[in-house]
């Protein structure tokens, strides 16, 4: 079963540049979690699924309230996170967009991807 959450808008301060630490921008978020697929025929109540209202707060305290210099360790911390606080999502798949980049010529934005999965208990 997946869950995603698409085109979260944050306001953060990461970058290289110190006007990116100081100034902030704005940052897009998409996330797919992916549980066990019959999850949904297990699910008694809220506590026995996964809450995405929670995982939305995951990112969106790691978008707004840390600073990074890379999109890839803002996207580990999260990806990170999402593993350590939902032990029922065995998959993350992550894309962090930065809308507004410090560069000197034309384009939409620029995106991180990154997929981790739960390491398997053997």
């Amino acid at each position: 079963m997946n869950i995603t959450l698409k085109n979260m808008i944050f306001y953060g301060y990461h970058g290289l540049h110190e006007a990116e630490r100081t100034l902030g921008q704005r940052f897009a978020v998409d996330v797919t979690v992916t549980s066990d697929p019959d999850l949904d025929i297990k699910v008694k109540s809220l506590h026995d699924t996964i809450d995405y209202t929670q995982i939305f707060k995951v990112i969106k305290e790691r978008v707004e309230n840390y600073k990074y210099h890379l999109l890839e360790k803002l996207a580990n911390e999260i990806v990170s996170a999402i593993l350590k606080d939902f032990v029922l999502v065995q998959k993350v798949s992550l894309k962090v967009r930065k809308i507004a980049v410090p560069i000197n010529g034309t384009l939409d934005y620029v995106e991180l991807e990154m997929q981790r999965e739960r390491e398997k208990k053997e």
